[in-house]
């Protein structure tokens, strides 16, 4: 009989002699991987330096041990589709990995990495890789996804700086995983005739199968720690397994050829959510940390061996995908939550079992005015929720329990408008400030008349918020009015808070400042312009003293003459009357008074 080790072992060096550690410690017997690796039992040593004796490779950097690995583990692996692609190393969160991925065709033209990442693991994570923490922590010892193409060939260098050997794990992530998830990785670079490594579930039935043909008998062997023996009674082409172990099948040929292959099969522990208790809470009590029902869903199980995630739907949750916030912030309602429970070494082991309630009582609003004005004059004003809810309770820090209640002075008031429902009381508080309110005055009122565009400017002395109108105008929150037409008008302060309003009627109209009575036919008398518009307008002037010279009807004129005789060169003074649309006889205010002769 023709033994054919030799041919075996020259076969499958890069295959099965690795396979049998599922550890190599050097790139040029990289494993090669088409899906998640078994968990193995950590690194040992670099073997030969990969770098020949360099200082750097990207972001690692020479160690200790003479070299840039430390305790190093490599593998390989072929992309089958294009898209993001990303992966996560899990490991002891007592222990420090290192990682750095190369796109290379082969151990000698390396180049720099594509992805590297060297932080240490001071924040005791559990993971290090590309793309996103599955436990969904903000994680440094993570670098950005890897958009890939098909056909591309990796290596993957996992390097142990902590000299801490507890095992590690291989996940795949990423969106090309989620859209081709027989074919994002190609295992024709597998030539191990039992394939890949397996990563399986426990309760799971794993079948291996050593078809050849032309055979004259197979025969099965397992080692568990101690060395292959042989599987009694197992003869056939397949053999189903439950358990964890390296498997070799011995394939003789009608020739008498023989056929080695191993295969390592790993099987990870099953979760089981446990009931999660349903959510109640009111919105102002948002967010809620949704990692506080991680006790819960996972019972006595560890969470050092179990994510836990949450979803908004059950197809989110059996696809690992759009996993909630941990601070989460919904609208009110009631919304079902789904529970996802994953190993931690093996993402194919997970249950989705559970689910539960999450309901959020919208705090109760309140149409209360928050600042209110006691006017100027008023014993008391009347505060709170004048359209109060029928479904709401109220309670005022003062004892009462209405929805409004009367004030009789200035001070903060602080009312609870309560909202109950499933047992539940949700509050929202309202702070209403009572300020005492002045009706507003008018100190001055400014015309600038005898212009082409006349201005009036309304003053205050009192401090308030305030707008200001013209006549029947819209009213406007300057003081100062432009373009106001010649004649009567009226102008108010009205405060915007409702503490009253003032008006004031006021005259725009036009007049000299001098006139010179001299007979040369320029400015020999004065008069006021603009009266056309008042109604039966008087002009009254006065000499210094107070001594009245001269009283005008409409549009007349003075020369400046007194009993026919011509007045000095000085100033004179006027006062304007007319009758007001309700008939009186007032006297206009706020324009000059006076205006002087020359001669």
């Amino acid at each position: 009989m023709k033994r054919f080790y030799a041919i075996a072992f020259f076969l499958f060096t890069l295959g099965l002699l690795s396979v049998h550690a599922q550890v190599s410690a050097d790139c040029s017997t990289a494993i090669p991987i088409c899906n998640n690796t078994p968990t193995n039992g950590g690194t040992d040593g670099y073997g030969v330096d990969d770098f020949g004796g360099a200082d750097k490779t990207g972001c690692l950097e020479k160690t200790l041990s003479g070299a840039i690995e430390s305790n190093s583990a490599w593998y390989r692996f072929k992309t089958g589709e294009a898209g993001e692609l990303g992966f996560n190393i899990s490991f002891d969160v007592a222990e420090d990995w290192d990682f750095a991925l190369y796109k290379a065709s082969d151990c000698s033209s390396l180049g720099d990495p594509v992805r590297c990442n060297f932080f240490d693991n001071d924040d005791g994570n559990s993971f290090t890789g590309l793309g996103e923490d599955p436990t969904g922590a903000t994680n440094v010892q993570y670098e950005d996804w890897l958009d890939v193409e098909a056909g591309e060939e990796y290596y993957l260098l996992l390097n142990n700086f902590s000299n801490v050997n507890s095992g590690f794990s291989i996940q795949f992530s990423g969106q090309i995983f989620i859209d081709f998830p027989k074919t994002a990785l190609d295992c024709s670079i597998i030539s191990n005739l039992l394939g890949p490594p397996i990563a399986a579930c426990d309760g799971d039935i794993v079948r291996l199968d050593a078809t050849t043909p032309n055979t004259a008998s197979y025969t099965w062997y397992r080692d568990i720690g101690f060395g292959f023996t042989e599987i009694l009674g197992e003869t056939n082409a397949t053999i189903d397994v439950a358990t964890d172990a390296m498997y070799r099948a011995e394939v003789i040929s009608i020739a008498a050829d023989v056929l080695i292959s191993d295969v390592q099969v790993a099987f990870s522990i099953s979760p089981t959510t446990s009931i999660v208790t349903a959510v109640t809470l009111c919105q102002e009590t948002l967010p809620f940390n949704l990692e506080s029902k991680n006790n819960e869903a996972l019972g006595v199980q560890s969470a050092d061996d179990f994510i836990i995630s949450y979803h908004a739907t059950p197809v989110d949750a059996v696809n690992n995908t759009a996993s909630l916030p941990i601070q989460y912030s919904p609208d009110p309602g009631v919304r079902t939550i789904y529970v996802r429970t994953t190993s931690v070494k093996n993402p194919k082991c997970f249950d989705v079992s559970e689910e539960f309630d999450f309901t959020v009582i919208e705090t109760p609003t309140s149409t209360a005015a928050t600042e209110v004005f006691l006017c100027e004059g008023a014993t008391s004003e009347t505060i709170g929720e004048t359209s109060p809810n029928v479904n709401y309770s109220y309670s005022w820090s003062s004892g009462e329990v209405t929805p409004t209640i009367e004030v009789f002075s200035a001070g903060t008031y602080v009312l609870d408008v309560m909202f109950t429902t499933a047992g539940l009381t949700c509050i929202n508080t309202v702070e209403i400030s009572v300020v005492v309110g002045q009706t507003p005055t008018i100190a001055n009122i400014i015309i600038e008349d005898f212009n082409a565009n006349n201005k009036v400017t309304v003053e205050t002395d009192i401090i308030g918020d305030f707008e200001y109108q013209i006549d029947a105008m819209a009213v406007q929150d300057s003081n100062v009015f432009r373009d106001v037409s010649a004649g009567a008008h009226t102008v108010s302060i009205i405060d915007k808070n409702g503490c009253g309003f003032v008006t004031e009627d006021i005259v725009v109209v036009g007049f000299d400042n001098y006139f010179t009575p001299n007979g040369d036919g320029i400015n020999d008398t004065w008069q006021i312009k603009g009266m056309s518009s008042l109604q039966e307008p008087v002009v009254y002037i006065f000499d210094r003293y107070g001594k009245l010279l001269q009283q005008l009807s409409g549009n007349q004129g003075w020369n400046g003459t007194y009993g026919g005789k011509l007045l000095p060169e000085s100033d004179y003074w006027f006062k304007l009357s007319y009758t007001n649309t309700t008939g009186d006889k007032v006297y206009a205010k706020h324009i000059s008074s006076h205006f002087t002769l020359k001669r």
